[in-house]
């Protein structure tokens, strides 16, 4: 029974990430109506309006979980491969359409329950009110403004990995803090005569597919994506043990992605893509970078080593290696890793010693 409900009821990350969203839309909006309806009706008996203003926001809230499931999955899905522009204007006016719907619900059962007019009655003063009170101008203003804040506050989020944004905003990395973290180094294999082959451009469209794959795969265990360089993703975790099994499961579930796409891939590049790693863990450094464009930098020797460590991918004929330090933190099967030993990794003054993972 256990079981069965691990299995149909666990959310993914990517879900909760999403759920999250919506909730803080529903929450945003919600919120900007409750304080606009304060603001405007301070001369209205309180009773009355406490009253009113709690079904309100009750609505308000049941209506905003729905729109913002629109907005967060099913319109982000549908202008995925539109340009930034047109997904704004688009979204906007759509959104505006269900906006006004749930502004005439709210003003409905305000009337009808609240007020105790009969259903005709209601549609009428709402019409009339509409009319002869810009009403229909103002909520029309209104709501383009929460939109724009909604899709640029979620925009900027996306823009980062999540916790990345929340780690800018709150000024954590002003002054760069010295973390013990697990880096991995994750890029397409073969990728020069993959190139060759494909063209330019289909060749960036299966790098995208690819990156995609692998990046729902660490976001799924709760990695945070440092950078993308061409068909490379740089990740870390925050060092435990807990978080190495989470570093190879990782790894595990990008290449079961993949498989699971592998008629698509073949279809669509005649080949399905495979992928080298290199892990290690240490101390980096981590800091905010930039002046206009800020972002979350992390240097040091460890990762230094870790890009070596993948580089060494090729030189070792080994898909997944990674560093003697990351395996005395993690618990393996003996027929799990195979002992590649000391290697001397370019740039490097000591060997390194190193391990292949099995998977």
């Amino acid at each position: 029974m256990i079981l069965f409900r691990h299995r149909w009821f666990k959310i993914s990350n990517i879900t909760k990430y999403r759920i999250r969203s919506v909730l803080f839309i529903a929450f945003f909006w919600t919120l900007i109506d409750w304080i606009v309806v304060l603001l405007k009706n301070q001369e209205i008996d309180r009773i009355l309006r406490e009253h009113s203003l709690w079904m309100r926001e009750i609505l308000m809230f049941i209506l905003s979980i729905i729109m913002g499931y629109i907005f967060v999955y099913k319109l982000k899905k549908f202008l995925r491969h539109s340009p930034l522009w047109l997904n704004f204007v688009l979204k906007s006016f759509i959104l505006l359409a269900a906006a006004l719907v749930i502004s005439f619900l709210i003003q409905f059962v305000n009337f009808t329950l609240v007020s105790g007019q009969s259903p005709g009655l209601a549609l009428h003063n709402i019409l009339v009110y509409a009319l002869h009170k810009n009403w229909l101008q103002q909520k029309v203003l209104y709501w383009l403004v929460i939109f724009f804040i909604t899709q640029l506050f979620l925009l900027i989020n996306e823009r980062y990995s999540p916790g990345v944004f929340m780690d800018i905003f709150l000024g954590r990395y002003i002054q760069p803090k010295i973390e013990k973290r697990i880096i991995m180094f994750m890029d397409l294999k073969g990728s020069t005569p993959i190139a060759e082959k494909l063209g330019h451009e289909l060749y960036f469209k299966f790098i995208r597919d690819f990156i995609y794959q692998v990046s729902t795969a660490i976001i799924e265990y709760e990695g945070r994506i440092y950078q993308y360089v061409g068909d490379e993703a740089v990740s870390s975790w925050l060092f435990d043990k807990k978080n190495t099994r989470k570093c190879m499961d990782a790894v595990i579930l990008a290449r079961k992605n993949i498989q699971k796409k592998s008629e698509h891939f073949r279809r669509n590049y005649g080949m399905v893509p495979e992928f080298r790693v290199g892990i290690h863990l240490g101390d980096v450094t981590v800091g905010e970078i930039g002046v206009i464009k800020k972002d979350l930098a992390m240097t040091g020797d460890t990762m230094n080593t870790t890009a070596r460590i993948r580089s060494a991918t090729n030189e070792l004929n080994h898909n997944f290696i990674v560093s003697k330090q990351f395996m005395e933190n993690i618990d393996l099967e003996e027929w799990q890793t195979e002992n590649l030993g000391p290697v001397d990794l370019k740039g490097k003054g000591i060997e390194v010693e190193l391990f292949s993972l099995k998977i």
